[in-house]
């Protein structure tokens, strides 16, 4: 049994205003990690792999492109970014359990991908400044002991024209699709999940209520700005079920 990491206390207030959040953080993923891509896939309805492909798409990777995703969890938007051809890259993530999933997964593959795994912490990022060309982050900022530190750091290790590209939940404005997506996922899916997963940490609670006191759409993208990014394009995806946000460094 895992290790609990939210309970029904926790979860009233903001789990962001915790001050030992990113090592709830870490022992829920550590937790949920098994079954962690069945369930992204299932309670997306298999839309989560649609949506990295458009950041894929959204970055222009190239092929002298260094790229360094962050919270990279099992590996799927790192695959999904090698597969374009760059450079190098190295995926990132704050959770050890995650990442024996990705680099398991990558010894599974029957084609070749160059990726390095690494264990790392998304507010003190081990890169020299201006080492990389495209810094992505997918449903992770939120999870983040300090997004604005984060958000410091990804503009520290980017270099001139380089591109951050951040995929993240949001509420849709549509009043029929906000309130389905808020039946999913606060009430099927953390029963569903949970069951799945055979979790106990709380990680299925957690998650829709970390969306909830997390920024929005455009205080999100006005974080980039504030972090020195120009240019911030914000794209909604499926209803504003999540969204696409990039910015440049100039």
């Amino acid at each position: 049994m895992s290790e609990q990491a939210w309970d029904q206390k926790d979860l009233k207030s903001n789990p962001h205003a915790a001050e030992d959040k990113p090592n709830r953080v870490r022992r829920m993923f550590e937790a949920i990690a098994p079954a962690y891509d069945l369930n992204n896939r299932l309670h997306s309805f298999w839309r989560d792999q649609a949506w990295r492909k458009k950041a894929v798409r959204l970055a222009s990777v190239g092929p002298e492109d260094d790229v360094l995703d962050v919270a990279c969890g099992t590996g799927d938007l790192t695959e999904a970014l090698a597969k374009a051809g760059p450079k190098s890259i190295v995926g990132l993530d704050y959770t050890p359990g995650m990442l024996e999933i990705a680099n398991d997964k990558l010894r599974k593959r029957r084609d070749s991908l160059d990726i390095s795994y690494v264990q790392g912490d998304a507010t003190r990022l081990e890169c020299d400044d201006e080492s990389k060309d495209v810094l992505t982050i997918a449903f992770g900022i939120r999870n983040v002991g300090e997004p604005d530190r984060a958000f410091a750091e990804f503009f520290r290790v980017l270099r001139p024209k380089g591109r951050l590209v951040v995929l993240e939940f949001s509420e849709p404005s549509f009043a029929p699709a906000r309130w389905g997506s808020r039946l999913w996922t606060h009430h099927i899916m953390p029963r569903t999940a949970t069951w799945i997963s055979g979790d106990s940490s709380g990680a299925y609670r957690y998650l829709p209520r970390s969306v909830d006191t997390f920024l929005d759409a455009q205080s999100l993208a006005d974080a980039m700005t504030k972090a020195g990014f120009s240019a911030v394009q914000t794209k909604s995806l499926d209803f504003g079920i999540c969204a696409l946000h990039l910015g440049v460094k100039a």
